[in-house]
């Protein structure tokens, strides 16, 4: 019974209180008979005052359901059908009443009916069984053992027709007992009455389907309202899509609804451009709505359109062609005959399918010549989509497309904002690091620098004592009269001087070396405890005048040791010196050596005397630093011999450490050397 219907609103309504149709037969009696003028007065009476009482009381929305039960009710009938023609306002609809679900089987031959009495030229085919000056026509009708008669008239308002009004009585449709129905039978009286009140009749039609304009129109203003609101509200464009879709659609009354953005290969395909070929664009399904009524199944081929995000590509699709290449504002497909013929390439995407959704509308979204996507609705049956319903589309798809380019336009700016802001944060770490770097090199240029002070100074006071003791001794030596002994005295400090020079340009040479890695290795097995007890023999004496005494702690067994011997021998002789320099008088230096695991040789060398603080503590094998008590003491010394140490060391593959802590009751320190090198050096380490 559907595929009979143009029109999605079909209202039916049943009631149990009224005999079946049945097939006996019956004599018709006088309480049918509407002969005389005041009965047919009366009845045109209160015809009118019920037809009044609908328009001025019933909703809009079932106005006309209404109608058709106050008309079945005045002429005591068992239903009435009324079809509303469409127009450029009005979209057809068929309304019914039937005061039993079994007389709704004869609705389609009185759809057909009406179609005939609508149709120009085909009124002579109809069988009249009144004078043709009459506008009532009649309809036998016979279901089964079901039987009875219709009348119709069609009603004009400003000369137009606006609608095709029948009423049935049938051999038990009336609402009169059985015993009093008459099969088929309607008095001329009745025929006038229903004649007469057809004006009547056709203004309250019209006055309700202009109700039900003002009302739409309302809905349409509302609708128009709540988006707009929402986007002025900065809703998520989610949320304004959905209202507008799902309000559209329940607006136009529309059974499914979806929003469609084009996502184009190249973004500057979207300008639309007359007589060009198809952008490349993927469509996708951004949001869906259908109704609660319609069904999903594998078999409507359905299915496939439940999942949001779903896309297919526009060229395979002969619709989304079709829309792409048009110059038309909107498409509408009225039934499945109207869409585009399908090619050998492009076919119909499965959501537009025309044999599950008869009619379509498509309305694109678009701003400033910038085509985003599609609004669609559609409808299983048939259905004229009317201007109106167009232009209300076209006011959502324009709010909907304003929507989506302001939160376009807000994500591209939140980007770029976001971006600057990274590479600004980006800029000002790197202006940070800059400035650390330099504030670092500053420091330590200002480290150098004093570093170079301290080492002109001390290379002044080195170099300028040697060369004024030698330049003195060699004045003296000038003298005539000199004696010999005398002479031999000043040889003697000229060849001790000479000798402290060669010894500060040779350290200065030998850590150049060490730091260009030009130095060659010898590698030679020795006794380690032979070689450390020859070394230590010459300090004896050379500490004897500061009562210094040197205490050893040698493996009772003397490891195998493989290294450069010329470096280790040099290691310990700077150490040595270092420690008798600084140690306190009459105080002992300790030298230990012992192997440990990992073939791996241990020497610490400790001293007590004058400690080295915290802060100069990392800094005391830096070339031509000293410390400052040193220097403020006028303790002889380079400052390069404990930069030479670890060079030494850093040469045999050894790690040099340094500590100095306070004693306990004393104000002296102990200062202590640590040095780690591997027990067999060769090549490959």
């Amino acid at each position: 019974m559907d595929s009979l219907n143009p029109r999605e609103d079909i209202l039916l309504v049943q009631s149990d209180y009224v005999p079946l149709l049945s097939s006996y037969p019956v004599e018709p009696t006088a309480s049918h008979s509407l002969s005389s003028p005041s009965s047919h007065s009366s009845l045109e009476v209160m015809a009118a005052r019920r037809l009044m009482q609908v328009v001025a009381t019933a909703a809009p929305v079932c106005a006309l359901f209404s109608l058709a039960e106050t008309l079945s009710q005045t002429f005591s009938a068992a239903g009435c059908v009324i079809s509303v023609q469409a127009s450029s306002t009005v979209s057809e609809q068929l309304i019914y009443w039937f005061s039993n679900s079994q007389i709704a089987t004869t609705l389609p031959e009185i759809v057909s009916h009406h179609h005939a009495i609508s149709a120009e030229g085909n009124l002579e085919k109809i069988a009249a069984r009144f004078e043709e000056s009459t506008d009532v026509f009649t309809l036998e009708l016979q279901h089964g053992d079901s039987s009875g008669t219709l009348i119709s008239l069609a009603t004009q308002c400003q000369g137009q027709t606006n609608a095709v009004v029948s009423l049935l009585r049938g051999s038990q449709g009336s609402l009169m007992s059985v015993s009093d129905c008459s099969p088929g039978y309607w008095t001329e009286a009745e025929v006038n009455t229903f004649n007469t009140i057809a004006d009547q009749v056709a203004v309250a039609i019209s006055q309700i389907l202009l109700q039900q304009r003002v009302h739409r129109q309302a809905q349409y203003q509302t609708l128009l309202r709540q988006v707009t609101l929402a986007i002025q509200n900065s809703a998520e464009l989610p949320q304004i899509t959905e209202l507008a879709i799902r309000g559209t659609a329940q607006a136009l009354g529309a059974e499914r609804a979806f929003l469609l953005r084009l996502k184009y290969w190249d973004p500057r395909q979207s300008l639309r451009i007359v007589d060009r070929v198809p952008p490349k664009a993927r469509v996708i399904v951004d949001c869906h709505w259908q109704h609660s009524s319609l069904e999903l199944s594998s078999s409507e081929g359905l299915e496939a359109v439940l999942p949001l995000s779903q896309s297919f590509w526009a060229s395979e699709c002969v619709i989304c062609q079709t829309a792409l290449n048009s110059t038309e504002e909107f498409l509408t497909f009225s039934n499945k005959s109207a869409f585009p013929a399908l090619t050998e390439t492009t076919s119909i995407a499965p959501i537009f399918d025309p044999e599950t959704m008869a009619s379509l509308m498509l309305v694109p979204l678009e701003s400033k010549s910038r085509l985003l996507g599609f609004i669609a609705l559609q409808q299983r049956q048939p259905r004229t989509w009317l201007q109106e319903e167009v232009e209300l589309v076209e006011l959502v798809a324009a709010q909907v497309s304003s929507a989506i380019l302001q939160k376009e336009t807000l994500r591209q700016v939140e980007s770029l904002v976001e971006e600057r802001t990274a590479q600004l944060q980006q800029s000002l770490e790197l202006q940070a690091k800059l400035y650390e770097i330099t504030r670092r090199q500053i420091e330590k240029l200002r480290e150098m620098n004093q570093r170079m002070d301290e080492f002109l100074s001390t290379l002044s006071h080195e170099l300028r004592t040697p060369l004024t003791s030698m330049m003195l001794a060699i004045r003296m030596l000038r003298e005539a009269n000199l004696s010999p002994e005398r002479r031999q005295q000043y040889l003697n400090i000229l060849e001790q001087q000479c000798a402290q020079e060669t010894s500060l340009i040779n350290d200065l040479l030998a850590l150049q070396e060490l730091e260009t890695k030009q130095v060659a290795f010898q590698f030679q097995q020795v006794n380690l405890n032979s070689a450390i007890q020859d070394l230590v023999q010459s300090f004896h004496q050379r500490w004897a005048l500061k009562g210094l005494k040197l205490e050893m702690d040698l493996p009772p067994r003397s490891p195998k040791f493989n290294t450069d011997v010329a470096s280790f021998n040099r290691i310990l002789l700077e150490l040595l010196t270092n420690a008798g320099k600084y140690a306190d008088p009459n105080s002992t230096i300790f030298l230990k050596i012992s192997g440990l695991p990992g073939q791996r040789i241990q020497v610490m060398l400790s001293n007590t005397g004058s400690g080295i603080s915290e802060a100069e503590l990392p800094h005391i094998f830096d070339k031509f630093r000293r410390c400052q008590g040193m220097t403020k003491n006028a303790v002889s010394g380079t400052g390069l011999g404990l930069a030479l140490v670890k060079s030494l060391v850093q040469h045999l593959n050894g790690t040099i450490t340094a500590s100095s802590l306070p004693m306990d009751g004393s104000q002296s320190y102990e200062t202590c050397f640590t040095i780690l090198l591997p027990q067999n050096l060769d090549l490959g380490e």
